[in-house]
């Protein structure tokens, strides 16, 4: 997916493009994310709808629970799922900084040459 130590740094509309794609993963990513939280919220501890985006929003964000759950089964879900949120969080920084890390590195690794044609 990007140029090797050995190719030229590639355009800035390659870059561009490279991070348009890991922001969509990104997205992708956060939906499919939010939208276990909203099924477990309103199956597993029998909110509403809105209310389960609310709750799912807020601990996906990591913010907090908002309503306080009645039965076991919802608050083990949600422990699970503030621990889910958790890895979700690195996994979302490490899509969005890959291409910015991967430019940084590339361009500290040049040879001056390189860099004036």
């Amino acid at each position: 997916m990007f140029e090797r130590k050995q190719e030229k740094l590639a355009p800035l509309s390659v870059f561009v493009r490279r991070m348009a794609a890991s922001v969509a993963m990104a997205g992708i990513l956060i939906a499919f994310a939010l939208f276990i939280g909203i099924a477990g919220y309103h199956w597993i501890a029998g909110f509403a709808w809105v209310d389960s985006l609310l709750e799912a929003s807020m601990i996906l964000g990591g913010m907090g629970p908002i309503n306080p759950l009645a039965t076991t089964g919802a608050k083990v879900f949600a422990s699970g799922y503030s621990l889910f949120s958790g890895l979700i969080f690195i996994a979302l920084m490490g899509i969005i900084l890959a291409p910015v890390t991967h430019r940084m590195l590339h361009k500290f690794h040049l040879d001056e040459k390189d860099l004036r044609k």
